[in-house]
């Protein structure tokens, strides 16, 4: 399944129904009077985010979401039916931006289940029976309906993720990922591997939780350089980076400090989240280097930089130890004491 995480679609509410003009016909009542019912209301447009879906590859092949319009009054004191709603299912994180130059946020759902209504259906006209009144007692006006409401908007979607891998190309993100979970990441020796962000799922000590990767950032990548920065949307709900570097590229230093820059340059507060970096490919080079190129990060401004080989492993369990003591303890030991499970991982039903 491709993987889309923008696309513009239009969106239009249902126009009410309009009232009838009717008049009692029966035989032996001579003055039946108006008995033209209301028009029923138009369907409204509803927003909902479902869990199972990823991407917005849907909305590619369907731009055009209309609810139904409500339907017309009839005599003998009929109203017309509602026209019924139209829900349109997206992925959890989806922002609806308006059709504008700022892409003015509309709407942003971040919870599964969440459900709003976007644009209201049009009120039901009123038929000629709600018009009767003691100095009017054969009314003919009827109400046309309400028209419905309609725009273009563009749909945004930012993954949810706790942790986000940042790094240049071919700094061993997609390896690293494939290492701590089951995510099967596209692994190569070229630059740009990954095309599109990838979402794992890290078990680690009775823990669970979600780590996105995204493609690789090269300097310049704000003014649209390499892939560009259109992927760090997806990183601004994470409460942790993880910045990968190559240790075995020529300046490793100069590396961190582009991929901060951009982080910078990008905006949403992404240079301030905490950072862990990784100093990665450690199974290539010797111990003292690896020391040694880690101490002048630290001289340039790096705070915690941890010695790691994504593709042994050595060094991925003390990076994860640091997610964890970033995110908050809601599934760890005192989680699983809450579900039976003590702390040396037996189960107890006390």
């Amino acid at each position: 399944m491709h993987f889309l995480d923008q696309a513009k679609i239009f969106v239009r509410s249902g126009a009410g129904g309009p009232g009838a003009v009717s008049f009692r016909r029966e035989k032996y009542v001579q003055y039946g009077g108006p008995d033209g019912g209301n028009g029923g209301k138009g369907g409204d447009v509803i927003f909902e985010a479902v869990a199972g879906l990823n991407t917005l590859i849907d909305f590619r092949y369907a731009q055009h979401f209309k609810a139904m319009r409500g339907i017309q009054g009839m005599g003998r004191d009929r109203h017309g039916a509602y026209g019924d709603d139209l829900v349109i299912q997206v992925p959890v994180g989806t922002q609806v931006l308006a059709d504008d130059e700022e892409r003015t946020l509309l709407l942003d759902l971040t919870e599964v289940g969440q459900s709003v209504v976007f644009l209201r259906g049009g009120d039901g006209g009123r038929g000629n029976a709600s018009y009767k009144s003691s100095t009017n007692r054969a009314p003919r006006q009827h109400g046309p309906g309400w028209p419905g409401e309609e725009m273009y908007v563009w749909l945004r979607l930012k993954l949810l993720a706790d942790a986000g891998l940042v790094g240049m190309p071919n700094a061993g993100k997609s390896t690293f990922i494939n290492q701590v979970s089951n995510t099967k990441a596209k692994v190569g020796d070229y630059p740009f591997t990954t095309t599109r962000p990838q979402l794992g799922v890290v078990d680690h000590k009775s823990r669970e939780f979600v780590l996105a990767d995204i493609p690789g950032l090269i300097a310049g990548a704000a003014e649209g350089v390499g892939i560009g920065d259109r992927f760090l949307g997806h990183i601004e709900r994470c409460r942790i980076l993880i910045h990968l570097i190559d240790a075995t590229q020529d300046d490793p230093i100069a590396a961190w400090h582009i991929v901060c820059d951009e982080l910078s340059e990008y905006g949403a507060a992404l240079d301030e989240k905490p950072q862990i970096v990784a100093l990665n490919k450690g199974d290539l080079l010797d111990p003292e280097l690896m020391a040694d190129i880690a101490e002048q990060l630290h001289a340039a401004g790096a705070q915690d930089v941890i010695a790691i080989s994504g593709a042994t492993g050595q060094g991925v369990d003390l990076v994860l130890d640091r997610i964890l003591e970033a995110l908050p303890a809601k599934s760890g030991i005192e989680g699983a004491k809450a579900d039976g499970i003590t702390e040396d991982g037996t189960w107890s039903p006390i």
